[in-house]
């Protein structure tokens, strides 16, 4: 009897998760339908889930923790789009631009979610630039590990607060760039003017310790090099 209890208890868990799912990329796609900024109402994500109001208020506290829910739901898929974006592959330049890239590109593509996403810069968003910036900061601690920097115990405990640094200083600016009208410069020149920057702050911290990278070679070449 037990068994049978936890079996159907399984399934409407189960139920539950892909229903809430089901309301999530419901409302993903009411936010992308309209223009950055515009207010939607719960009626019009119940109706693109093909349910009810009241069934999409099972699964919520209230239309604030709905609204958290969403920006979670969006970053995630954000998060999941820029992760593998940060690894090794590639010159230190080509590596830089590819993150930036990327980032900026999902932004234009998603103008809404990104405006609705980081309405509140608490909370999800938050979190969302945490886990970027936390594989940001494995990257560099890889790196600085197999290059033999020699680093003092506070310039190691450094890594992860410049990494953070980045990425705040990135996705702030980004913030900024696409809700200006008119939005100028265009995606590939702030893509590239981004990346130049952070990889003059990333070359002056290397040159301070004693690093001098060449950032048109493959890192594969300079990590054999420094062994």
């Amino acid at each position: 009897m037990a068994q049978r209890q936890d079996g159907r208890q399984s399934r409407w868990t189960q139920h539950n998760a892909e229903r809430r799912l089901r309301i999530l990329d419901a409302a993903t796609a009411v936010i992308e339908a309209g223009p950055p900024g515009e207010e939607f109402h719960v009626q019009q994500i119940a109706e693109q889930a093909g349910l009810n109001r009241t069934a999409v208020y099972r699964h919520f506290d209230d239309r604030a923790d709905l609204d958290r829910a969403i920006r979670a739901h969006v970053l995630d898929g954000l998060t999941a789009t820029l992760l593998p974006a940060v690894n090794l592959d590639g010159t230190v330049n080509e590596i830089i631009r590819r993150i930036v890239s990327t980032y900026v590109d999902w932004v234009v593509e998603h103008r809404a979610l990104h405006a609705f996403a980081v309405h509140e810069v608490s909370g999800p968003a938050e979190q969302g630039a945490d886990q970027i910036a936390a594989a940001l900061a494995e990257l560099l601690q890889t790196v600085i590990v197999v290059l033999g920097a020699d680093l003092d115990d506070d310039e190691r405990a450094l890594v992860d607060p410049l990494a953070h640094g980045l990425v705040g200083a990135v996705f702030g600016a980004v913030r900024r760039w696409v809700s200006l009208e008119p939005r100028r410069p265009d995606a590939d020149r702030v893509s590239e003017l981004l990346a130049h920057s952070v990889w003059s702050l990333l070359d002056g911290h290397a040159r301070r310790i004693g690093l001098h990278l060449d950032p048109d070679r493959p890192i594969v070449e300079l990590l054999p090099a420094a062994e």
